[in-house]
């Protein structure tokens, strides 16, 4: 049995893979010990594209199977997406960046994690956002 500490350490792990192959082979990993996972890429101007985020952590959550299509559990994602933006909000005011959203859930606990490199040319700053929800279980 995992606790909300767990699933937090695994959406930070999953966030920072540095590929599609290894993302895979974490997301697999997490599968065996009962922590569903998935992520997706963003970029761009995530200030001024907070809904579109929010929207692509709700709607891979869905396809995925970490989640079902109702508001409880889409408010639980937005809620915690929503959460791991504010963290990164003042570093990305008015910059472009480019990085990962990663959400993973183990029965009660979810946990969405946004790491992302932003700034301008060679000039990044490395930031990472956190948000947890609790759901019931089914």
């Amino acid at each position: 049995m995992y606790d909300s500490v767990d699933v937090a350490k695994a959406a930070v792990q999953l966030a920072i893979t540095p590929n599609r192959p290894s993302e895979e082979r974490y997301i697999a990993k997490l599968a065996e010990q009962d922590i569903l996972g998935v992520a997706i890429d963003v970029g761009g101007d995530i200030v001024n594209s907070v809904h579109i985020v929010i929207e692509r952590a709700i709607l891979a959550s869905r396809k995925t199977g970490l989640t079902r299509e109702n508001h409880v559990q889409d408010g639980a994602i937005a809620g915690a997406a929503r959460e791991a933006i504010t963290q990164i909000a003042s570093k990305a005011m008015g910059l472009n960046g480019g990085g990962k959203i990663a959400v993973c859930r183990h029965q009660e606990h979810l946990s969405v994690c946004i790491f992302m490199s932003i700034g301008l040319l060679h000039l990044n700053e490395v930031v990472i956002g956190l948000g947890h929800r609790s759901l019931p279980i089914e």
